[in-house]
């Protein structure tokens, strides 16, 4: 057995694993007094892959300018009405200290903000509707 120190999603976990070989056995395991094996390895669970988060609905059609990565909105650089051009920059993020462009997918005319400053949003969520 081996302990070791996990960090998931920002939280620590220790803990004690034990090393198998490639048919889901233990390597070597120990036996008591009679011969007999102490301890009787648990199938290993795959694990699931993480869903994708889901865009909040926009409220209507038209393009939406999604965030790229979760964050928090430093700006939004774009006011309703205002025509963009595919590549525009519309907003600003920050994450983990570093600010991230966000630009228009396509051109269009800014139908709706979603978003304000300060705003925290999650990958893929739309900040942007543009009609």
């Amino acid at each position: 057995m081996k302990r070791l120190k996990v960090t998931v999603e920002g939280k620590s976990y220790e803990v004690e694993v034990e090393i198998l070989d490639e048919g889901g056995t233990e390597a070597a395991p120990r036996r008591g007094s009679s011969g007999a094996s102490s301890r009787v390895a648990a199938p290993v669970a795959a694990a699931k892959p993480k869903a994708a988060p889901a865009a909040p609905a926009s409220g209507g059609g038209g393009n939406t300018v999604p965030s790229p990565l979760g964050a928090v909105v430093v700006s939004i650089d774009v006011n309703v009405g205002d025509a963009v051009t595919e590549g525009q920059q519309v907003a600003t993020l920050e994450a983990m200290k570093m600010n991230t462009i966000v630009t228009a997918p396509t051109a269009g005319t800014v139908k709706t903000i979603l978003v304000k400053p300060g705003d925290g949003v999650e990958e893929g969520q739309a900040l942007i509707e543009l009609a």
